[in-house]
């Protein structure tokens, strides 16, 4: 089996030793960089294309129990901007979690303001923020992978509409300044929404006839669970271990799984990932580890272990 782990880094990852189990895989590697956010990189091996935007959010909401139809859609992920010395940046986590109680009060305020504009937000049944339109926006958007602990005034929407939507951003945090919703979740200790990151706009593509090298999705992200219906390739829930996942799909051919960021902290994970290269369960190997705007793609087979002369390194020493 052909196996592609998709994961993001942490800031506890970059502080790994050359000890751990993911450095030790690295070392083994053949290591290249994407100068690409991990979302981009995936929809580009899925043949599709940014015009202007990679149509994430349709495909997602296509599987979030949300009827697309003809319109388009972008993700509203709930978050937080933070007041630096003379500029906003987004923080970690993005999205924030939300209650579903506190995001149909949020909604209900934002429609309310909005419907005159033409403007929907709606809540998927995964949690995720959408929000839906007649027509195209005529706007650009920006991956929050892109913008993460930057100055977002460098992110914000692009084309003939951009002064528009920079405007309508600025009124949801109007609206969400001092929100009723928001002061139960200071109170709780939970970080204030105070804006949403508009993304992965488009309608929903037409179905590709092209292969994407993949026979079987796993993963937890209902844009996967969205990407594998569109792409014709069988999906399955992700397993209570990542062992169980590779006995369990050890008679697919080429399997795409999404890795939660949880579990990249636990060394037990290479140990099961190296177990699986030493007695060739897995043929082939490929961690696209995230890195903000860019992805390390590291590609390690069985044979590759032989290269004794690779020493381990720090995880500082791939990820910059």
């Amino acid at each position: 089996m052909k196996l592609t782990l998709d994961c993001v880094s942490t800031g506890p990852l970059f502080s790994l030793p050359h000890t751990s189990g993911l450095a030790y895989l690295l070392s083994k590697a053949h290591i290249s960089y994407a100068h690409l956010p991990l979302e981009a990189l995936v929809c580009e091996q899925h043949h599709l294309a940014p015009v202007p935007d990679y149509p994430i959010a349709a495909i997602a909401a296509a599987e979030d129990g949300l009827d697309v139809g003809n319109a388009y859609w972008l993700r509203a992920h709930p978050v937080h901007l933070m007041l630096q010395r003379d500029s906003f940046s987004l923080s970690e986590p993005c999205p924030l979690r939300v209650t579903q109680e506190h995001a149909q009060a949020m909604m209900l305020t934002l429609n309310q303001h909005f419907k005159q504009d033409g403007l929907n937000f709606c809540l998927g049944d995964s949690g995720a923020w959408y929000l839906t339109l007649a027509e195209s926006p005529q706007i650009k958007t920006a991956l929050p992978a892109m913008a993460m602990g930057k100055n977002i005034a460098h992110f914000m929407p692009q084309g003939a509409n951009a002064s528009r939507w920079v405007s309508y951003l600025n009124e949801v945090q109007m609206l969400l300044h001092g929100h009723p919703a928001n002061a139960t979740r200071e109170q709780e200790g939970d970080v204030v929404v105070n804006s949403v990151w508009l993304s992965g706009g488009g309608a929903m593509p037409a179905p590709s006839n092209m292969k994407v090298g993949f026979d079987c999705f796993t993963g937890d992200d209902i844009f996967y669970k969205g990407l594998a219906k569109h792409s014709g390739v069988v999906y399955r829930a992700v397993s209570t271990s990542l062992q169980d996942a590779i006995l369990q799909l050890s008679k697919q051919s080429s399997v795409r799984l999404q890795l939660a960021y949880q579990t990249m902290l636990d060394d037990n994970t290479f140990q099961v990932l190296l177990d699986g290269l030493r007695t060739k369960k897995i043929s082939q190997l490929v961690i696209n580890l995230a890195c903000y705007e860019q992805t390390l793609i590291a590609r390690i087979k069985p044979i590759d272990f032989y290269k004794f002369w690779r020493k381990s390194k720090p995880m500082s020493a791939y990820l910059t």
